[in-house]
């Protein structure tokens, strides 16, 4: 499994989106869902 670290702005702003006890992957996961759902792409073709 990856380790991704972040900057305490990036927590603050998850825990702002955190409902209940939602972990950070469930957070992050919803997220790229719902960029996906909207047609765009987190990678790009060099």
């Amino acid at each position: 499994m990856p380790t991704v670290e972040l900057d305490e702005e990036t927590i603050e702003r998850l825990d702002a989106l955190r409902v209940d006890d939602e972990s950070y992957d469930e957070v992050v996961t919803e997220l790229i869902n719902i960029y996906e759902a909207e047609g765009l792409t987190l990678f790009t073709n060099e």
